[in-house]
């Protein structure tokens, strides 16, 4: 399958576009987004940007710009990511929002859709011990691996199992309200699940050496057991969608959320999550919603692999408890959520 490569050129850009024509399938193309992004859905995207000294380019912002500003623009695209730097930071952090205005504007991305390389290539030492490589040889064999990725995508198998996570309580709730509009869309053939991690039931990970972690995850468990083990583990093997239903404490996941997700490592450790989608609900009682949206790409999708459908997050603004069924047009958006989710 021939890939669509969007390229947002500066002085830098150079060295990654002849890299990546030797590894691309034939028939692929560059983009340059400066010269127009339109026509470009229905496509197997490569985001590719190289960043300058600050961490900056100034074609992609105003790519991003572009993104932002149109809902539609990559629909029915899937897209994997490279981001190169000239320093040590901005990499993910670019990455990440990119992710997110590309989400927005209709694209899909493969759970793990990111390489990503500084420049010392540092973060490249690991597989290139293990591949007993070079930092740049690991880099470019990393990147041809998510290419091949991309060019063999198939859709993942059709939603039957929903799971949603939380650490919400029900009588005070907005999220869980809001979650439960948007329940009462799916059809009723749909079996859902629900797991509530609430009052410190949930210890954090404890940091196990990677010998270790693998050797509890190829047991189906983890060193703290507890319920992530007894029920968290079992629901994710069992689920097609995974819905994440946040509350917005301090621009940032609930606690028992972000220690879920860190403890996922040991089931990550003995398989992926390319088949199963992400969704989110998220809920800030001011602002900040696109926060936590960015937080759950970069740790369930970019890192635990999960497969990122088109708009997979739906943001809502609601403080004073039972306020947001009260907003206009709420159950129409929840509706229309719970539609997407069965579409993608």
């Amino acid at each position: 399958m021939a890939l669509t490569v969007l390229l947002p050129k500066n002085e830098y850009s150079a060295p990654l576009c002849a890299m990546l024509e030797t590894v691309l399938p034939d028939g692929s193309c560059f983009v340059d987004p400066e010269d127009g992004m339109a026509g470009l859905r229905d496509r197997c995207l490569l985001f590719a940007v190289a960043l300058d000294e600050s961490g900056c380019n100034e074609a992609y912002y105003r790519m991003l710009s572009k993104l932002r500003r149109d809902s539609g623009l990559l629909a029915d695209c899937v897209a994997g990511i490279v981001v190169t730097g000239v320093g040590e930071f901005y990499t993910k952090d670019v990455a990440r929002d990119m992710v997110f205005a590309a989400n927005q504007a209709g694209c899909a991305f493969l759970g793990r859709p990111l390489v990503e390389a500084t420049g010392s290539m540092r973060n490249f030492r690991v597989q290139a011990q293990i591949g007993g490589v070079d930092e740049r040889t690991a880099f470019r064999a990393a990147v041809t691996k998510l290419i091949e990725r991309l060019d063999g995508w198939q859709e993942p198998p059709p939603i039957r199992h929903v799971l949603a996570l939380h650490a919400s309580q029900r009588s005070t709730s907005n999220t869980l309200a809001f979650w439960e509009l948007v329940r009462e869309g799916l059809p009723e053939t749909i079996e859902v699940e629900e797991i509530g991690l609430r009052n410190g039931s949930v210890p954090d990970c404890n940091g196990c050496s990677y010998t270790a972690c693998l050797h509890f995850g190829e047991q189906g468990g983890c060193f703290y057991g507890g319920p992530m083990v007894e029920e968290v583990y079992p629901a994710i093997r069992r689920c097609d969608a995974l819905v994440m239903l946040c509350a917005n404490y301090n621009d940032a996941l609930a606690a028992n959320l972000t220690a879920c997700v860190n403890r996922l490592t040991a089931l990550f450790r003995q398989s992926r999550f390319y088949d199963k989608r992400l969704f989110g609900l998220v809920v800030s009682g001011y602002s900040g919603g696109d926060l936590l949206a960015r937080q759950l790409i970069s740790s369930l999708n970019m890192n635990k692999s999960f497969f990122l459908p088109p708009h997979f997050c739906l943001l809502e603004t609601a403080n004073e408890r039972g306020s947001l069924v009260k907003l206009p047009h709420i159950a129409e958006e929840a509706a229309q959520f719970a539609a997407n989710m069965m579409q993608h």
